[in-house]
């Protein structure tokens, strides 16, 4: 203690105002680090939340006195309390997201409600109800659904309700296949609402087209579904992200219809046949024959007469020529070209060199991967299957690394970082200078050896002009060249520039003689 206040007196004004200010801003990063430290960390309660329904959150985390942040259009809470927050909010059914819903319903009286006024309500129910599921869903920031339902006429008979859907996702772009999960949905809670009456709108990437209405949609669909099933199948065989898969479809744009008919001259076909036959026959008097011949006593039927027979056959064949008529309808969408490439990489041996894999191998995975795609070599399919070096991804260990780090809060990080940095200076440049002489006095004095009469003369505190120094040591200074020559003044000078030493010689040689006394 003795010590610091020696080494206070010894300080002008200047001095102990900078030390005061110093200390004290110390002292307040320090207990700025603790209250950091110690309060609890936030975590994200809700985000995207409209207006009206983030005022509802933030008046009913007042009321239950819970510590709350705001930041931008995100509220966060302390996080040993956010699920159990949720849950009682969900209780009260905050937040109210997605517009109102079936509970419009209850709002309408019996009295003074004409039916127009019922159907309005019951549409405008039924978008809250349709935009609240949406909206539940993880991906989904929010949702705004819009209803086309024509009114009942008897007299008209195309009546087509449509839809649109606007969606805003909290990262990217919404993917096609969420889409059409989209249009079901909608299609699905609407009577007489077809999927291709949906029109979903992503708030960052406009008109979202429905698979297989554009024939690029179509072969982007089929395209991923193939590169997928090559992917598994070839990771089954030289692992997990060791192989990768592009993989290009072709598909017809162009609409044909063809008409076809044939004949045939060389075949003939029998269609009927007809046969006629006639058979003739007559017998004739033989000659010389009475009267009398033809009775019975007569010698008639002794002569024998003349006869004749005859016979016609006559048969009529009918034939047709073959013919062979044909209508052909192609339809855009189907394949017409299919390109696959793949890259496969090769094995690492026991010392860490990397050798391709064997041809044998690699004609075996061609054969699973034509299997795969449905291979045509008819219509110019391409297969191309090399082995080749991977390179290392750069930074893997810093890209795990940064999943813990996003879990931080950014904000925290940073003033953490600008309070470490204030201390940091003040403590390097402000505090250690001024301090450097109070280490010095604070440190024992050394023991300096004896010194002989016979050949150094001592030192007894006084200054004598007639005094031989020319024996003394002459210690350097910082002035150099330009010191004075006079042994007394080069002793005040030094005297001067180290004014801590000389006091504690002083003060050595003071307690000296009061202990000899």
């Amino acid at each position: 203690m003795q010590q610091v206040l020696s080494f206070w007196s010894m300080l002008d004004m200047r001095r102990r105002m900078v030390v005061v200010a110093v200390t004290v801003a110390m002292f307040a990063a320090i207990l700025a680090l603790a209250r950091m430290a110690a309060s609890p960390s936030m975590a994200l309660l809700y985000a995207g939340l409209e207006p009206p329904a983030a005022g509802d959150v933030v008046g009913a985390l007042g009321q239950r006195g819970v510590a709350y942040e705001v930041r931008g259009d995100s509220i966060w809470v302390p996080e040993p309390q956010r699920d159990q927050l949720r849950m009682a909010l969900a209780a009260d059914g905050l937040p109210a997201g997605g517009g109102a819903g079936y509970e419009l319903l209850d709002q309408l009286s019996g009295f003074g409600t004409t039916s127009q006024m019922f159907d309005a309500a019951y549409l405008r129910a039924k978008e809250g109800e349709l935009a609240r599921t949406i909206a539940a869903s993880p991906f989904v920031r929010s949702a705004r659904v819009h209803l086309a339902v024509p009114a009942a006429q008897p007299f008209r008979r195309d009546q087509r309700s449509t839809a649109s859907v606007t969606v805003s996702t909290f990262s990217g772009m919404m993917t096609p296949a969420q889409a059409q999960a989209v249009r079901h949905l909608v299609a699905s809670a609407v009577a007489g609402l077809g999927v291709e009456d949906v029109s979903v709108i992503d708030a960052a990437g406009g008109l979202i087209p429905m698979p297989g209405l554009s024939p690029g949609g179509a072969a982007e669909g089929r395209g991923d579904e193939m590169k997928r099933a090559v992917e598994r199948l070839l990771a089954a065989r030289v692992g997990q992200g060791r192989a990768m898969v592009e993989l290009t479809v072709e598909i017809v744009t162009e609409r044909e219809s063809i008409s076809e008919r044939r004949f045939d001259p060389q075949g003939r076909v029998m269609i009927s046949s007809e046969t006629e036959e006639k058979t003739n026959s007559a017998t004739g008097s033989p000659p010389g024959v009475t009267v009398a011949s033809n009775l019975p006593e007569g010698d008639a039927a002794q002569g024998e007469g003349s006869r004749s027979q005859g016979a016609e056959t006559r048969e009529r064949i009918n034939y047709e020529v073959s013919e062979t008529a044909r209508e052909v309808l192609r339809a855009p969408g189907g394949v017409r070209r299919l390109t696959v490439a793949v890259l496969i990489d090769g094995l690492r041996a026991a010392d860490g060199s990397w050798q391709p894999r064997a041809e044998a191998e690699l004609a075996d995975l061609r054969d699973l991967v034509a299997s795969a795609v449905g291979f045509d070599a008819a219509r110019g399919d391409v297969i191309t299957i090399k082995s080749m070096e991977f390179e290392p991804v750069p930074g893997g260990e810093n890209a795990a690394t940064a999943g813990v780090l996003d879990r931080l809060d950014p904000m925290a990080l940073i003033q953490l970082g600008v309070i470490a940095s204030v201390i940091l200076v003040l403590g390097l440049f402000v505090l250690r200078p001024l301090l450097r002489p109070a280490r010095d006095v604070a440190a024992p004095p050394m023991a300096l050896p004896p010194v002989r009469a016979s050949s150094v003369p001592v030192l007894t505190g006084e200054i004598d002009d007639d005094a031989d120094m020319g024996a003394m040591p002459v210690v350097a200074t910082s002035a150099g060249e330009g010191q004075p020559r006079d042994p007394v003044e080069r002793l005040r000078q030094l005297i001067a520039e180290r004014q801590v030493e000389s006091v504690e010689i002083l003060r050595t040689w003071m307690e000296d003689r009061e202990e000899s006394r």
